[in-house]
């Protein structure tokens, strides 16, 4: 089994910074993917950014230019810098990751920026 416990949400004011951190442990081969969801209130949970095991990354159009997804492999983790943030960043962050096959969820950590 793989447990994912992220950390570093909370309530910040519209133009702020928060730097998400999820990081994973248990029975890990190789992290594959690895990508930060959200699910905002009312509605259905969208992915946010992702980082394949060659560093690539994918951004939402949302967030492009304002969120950095990045990895370290040697500590299991996946961050996720948050900057510029507006209301509509408000939610709940996940992070996915991906390793011998199976997908694994955190179980998320609340973000509120308020206006």
């Amino acid at each position: 089994q793989v447990q994912l416990v992220e950390s570093g949400g909370g309530l910040v004011q519209a133009g702020g910074s928060l730097r998400l951190s999820c990081v994973a442990s248990g029975s890990i081969f190789r992290l594959d993917t690895m990508a930060w969801y959200r699910q905002a209130p009312g509605k259905q949970r969208e992915v946010v950014a992702l980082i394949t095991s060659g560093g690539s990354t994918n951004y939402a159009d949302s967030v492009k230019g304002r969120f950095t997804i990045s990895r370290d492999n040697a500590k299991n983790t996946v961050y996720l810098q948050m900057n510029s943030l507006k209301p509509e960043d408000t939610g709940v962050y996940y992070c996915k990751i991906s390793t011998g096959g199976m997908d694994y969820w955190g179980k998320g950590t609340p973000v509120t920026v308020s206006s």
